[in-house]
């Protein structure tokens, strides 16, 4: 018999459950507690229930395991990376960045990603498989338990795409953010996308209130097209209709993530082109400067020229900010950590597998 995945269970969902296996549903009330408070990685954790109930559960549910397969400090900057395997052996790859505002969790949404972008190393190698909503939860509780310290903020940004994901994605964000469990404010999650236009039109109406970052990359469409393949599908006049529509729908501004790639999008024309594209708009522009990976060619451009992209953007009216670089000496790119392990242990190829 195939055992349920219980720590995927909503609060309403797991006292249903509890009633249908003839319990009463506050030990469905105590489970959740156990499991997304307490962060309880086995029945055999929950004493306050009968030994009988426990074993119950164990032939009944199962709470999919993570183990820390690497760990990784900054010895830059107050940045940790975890390297998490699955149960299925599957790796993927979490980060924990302190600031003086709270402690932020940047998680997966997927092991590896099929999006194909030209310059992550996260598409490396394809998808694998995306995530289950409890295994995006356990990430957060995984880092808290390792940093013994609450996580205030939570970033879907790391490998995967999380609308490539809808269901398990959105589950988890109500998980995340009900009163019975962390209870982190959906005004301190963000989610970032490569542009899947139903996936941001449906997000829209979900009633969420997280911040939607949208990956830009280009300042045109053939531009975009060059450095990421799901501008093949998806046209960006249509893509920033979208996000426009998820503006009023929600009234959280977007922000825009720019990749700068030096010689490739940092050119003065660009500016002119972000600017047309930007300038009605409320939004956020986030600069990137790439980070390198063996495998790609691109390369950064100088910090010099980073900040007179900015610069520039800013006497344009754009408002924009360069992301402050974290964990730049603890493989900071997403995929890096993740590849590097797997070529380590299981000689993993350098397959490329993408939607073009």
């Amino acid at each position: 018999m195939d055992r349920q995945d219980i720590a995927s269970f909503t609060y309403e969902e797991i006292q249903e459950e509890m009633k249908k296996i003839g319990e009463k549903p506050f030990r469905g009330r105590q489970i959740y507690e156990w499991i997304h408070v307490r962060s309880a990685d086995d029945f055999s954790e929950m004493t306050n229930l009968s030994r009988e109930l426990r074993e119950k559960l164990s032939l009944h549910y199962r709470i999919p395991q993570m183990k820390v397969a690497a760990h990784q400090v900054s010895r830059k900057d107050p940045t940790e990376k975890f390297l998490f395997e699955l149960e299925d052996g599957n790796m993927i790859e979490s980060v924990l960045m302190k600031y003086e505002y709270g402690n932020s969790v940047c998680i997966s949404s997927q092991a590896g990603c099929r999006m194909g972008c030209r310059f992550c190393a996260s598409a490396i190698g394809g998808l694998k498989r995306s995530l289950l909503a409890s295994e995006m939860l356990r990430q957060v509780y995984q880092v808290q338990k390792c940093c013994k310290e609450r996580v205030s903020n939570i970033v879907v940004m790391g490998t995967g795409e999380p609308l490539d994901n809808y269901e398990n994605f959105v589950r988890f964000v109500h998980m995340i953010s009900d009163e019975h469990g962390l209870h982190i404010s959906q005004r301190s999650i963000t989610a970032s996308t490569c542009g899947i236009v139903p996936g941001i039109q449906r997000l829209a109406g979900e009633g969420l209130q997280i911040t939607l970052a949208l990956s830009l990359h280009g300042s045109t469409q053939e531009k975009r097209k060059a450095l990421m393949p799901v501008a093949n599908k998806y046209a960006l006049p249509e893509v920033l209709a979208a996000c426009d529509y998820y503006f009023e729908k929600t009234g959280r501004r977007i922000t825009f993530e720019y990749s700068l790639v030096k010689g490739v999008n940092d050119q003065p024309e660009d500016i002119r082109e972000l600017t047309a594209l930007l300038k009605h708009r409320n939004c956020h522009v986030n600069l990137i400067p790439v980070n390198p990976v063996k495998e790609r060619t691109f390369r950064r451009p100088s910090y010099e020229n980073a900040v007179e992209f900015k610069n520039k953007l800013e006497k344009n009216g754009i408002n924009v900010t360069i992301r402050r670089e974290r964990g730049s000496d603890i493989d900071g790119a997403c995929g890096q950590l993740r590849r590097r392990y797997a070529a380590d242990h299981k000689g993993e190829t350098d397959e490329i597998i993408c939607d073009d």
